[in-house]
């Protein structure tokens, strides 16, 4: 596990292109925090890290967008689904196995259905406006490696 504190958005932004950078096909990010945590804005720089230069949107009305960048970056959105068979309808699990990067917003939500090996990334407010937790969990050798590299200056 590995906890960071950013101070600003600039922070926030500048770690999440950090980690777009070191991911590779068929990564699975799990993000979870409050409504205005952060997510989206995490999302958004890491997907300029995978080089995706479209802008970033929350799907919330889609559940999911689908970018171009180095290699596909899926965004899901799951926060406004009313139950678990809404994701068995879309074919979620055909992304997870896809040649592209998967990020989950909201993936508590969705819990029973993840994949065991992820990267989790808890995002929390700090005291103050702009500070943030960000926490990561890696399960699966992958997963560990990433955190390890990300835990590195």
């Amino acid at each position: 596990m590995l906890r960071i504190i950013t101070n600003s958005p600039d922070e926030t932004k500048a770690f999440g292109y950090r980690i777009g950078k070191i991911l590779a096909v068929g990564d699975i990010l799990c993000l979870v925090g409050d409504l205005g945590a952060g997510k989206t804005t995490l999302t958004q720089s890491i997907a300029r890290g995978l080089d995706v230069d479209d802008y970033v949107t929350s799907p919330t009305f889609t559940l999911i967008n689908e970018y171009e960048g180095r290699f596909p970056v899926y965004h899901f959105d799951v926060y406004r689904i009313n139950d678990i068979e809404e994701m068995y309808d879309l074919g979620y699990e055909e992304y997870f196995g896809l040649k592209g990067v998967t990020i989950i917003e909201w993936a508590n939500m969705i819990e029973e259905i993840l994949p065991k090996e992820r990267l989790n990334i808890e995002i929390k407010r700090g005291n103050e406006m702009d500070k943030r937790e960000i926490i990561f969990s890696g399960y699966g050798k992958r997963y560990e490696e990433i955190v390890e590299e990300l835990s590195k200056k």
